[in-house]
């Protein structure tokens, strides 16, 4: 855990001595609002299940930074758009230097959109399914060593995405896609964030007090 400015207790992986200031406003608030909420919109799945294949052997921040580079250079991940991509667009995402510049990476995320495109399911209903059952009932990790990074859900999520035809989502990344969009919740027992599927009147509201040990769930 690491106790912030703000009095609050975050996630260990939210360490503001380690981080410049303006990376440490960037992570911290992607960790507040962003990581384990519920993303269920076809679109926004698409454009994560990206993001996390550009990220793989590389730290998230980097990915964060660039982000909206990465949503101008792919025209919003739109699936359709991006599945009729030719080679004049990878040449062109391959020069832009606001990006990961990795070919294979790039040359993936465009053959994932024609994957997509041809799913007989909607693409979040098909992710969604591999939620692990009771997740919202599952106790949170102690500290970071207790989570993992796969799980039995991510491994088949990963088969059955290379099944149809995706790459660069191994069980790896397909965990950390579960982590980001809600299908787990590894926020840390201690953490300050409350479980997604908590009555909006036990959150913690901007500017009230962190709660004390006892009423901490996180």
């Amino acid at each position: 855990m690491t106790v912030e400015d703000d009095g609050r207790t975050r996630c260990g992986w939210i360490d503001q001595t380690r981080l410049a200031p303006a990376d440490f406003v960037l992570y911290r608030d992607y960790h507040d609002t962003e990581w384990g909420q519920p993303l269920r919109e076809s679109a926004a799945l698409f454009e994560r299940i990206s993001l996390e294949a550009f990220q793989s052997g590389l730290s998230w921040l980097i990915i964060l930074r660039k982000r909206e580079n990465f949503r101008r250079a792919f025209h919003g991940f739109d699936v359709e758009r991006i599945a009729r991509y030719t080679k004049r667009d990878i040449d062109r995402l391959m020069a832009d230097t606001g990006i990961v510049r990795n070919r294979a990476k790039i040359e993936a995320t465009i053959g994932n959109a024609r994957a997509a495109n041809d799913l007989d399911v909607d693409l979040g209903e098909l992710l969604w399914s591999f939620a692990p059952p009771g997740r919202l009932q599952r106790p949170r990790p102690a500290d970071l060593s207790q989570v993992p990074a796969v799980s039995p859900e991510s491994t088949a999520m990963a088969k059955e995405l290379k099944r149809r035809g995706f790459r660069f989502v191994g069980p790896t990344t397909a965990y950390a896609l579960m982590q980001a969009t809600g299908m787990v919740d590894d926020h840390t027992a201690d953490c300050w964030v409350r479980p997604a599927g908590d009555p909006p009147s036990r959150r913690l509201q901007p500017g009230l007090c962190t709660p004390n040990a006892a009423d901490r769930e996180q």
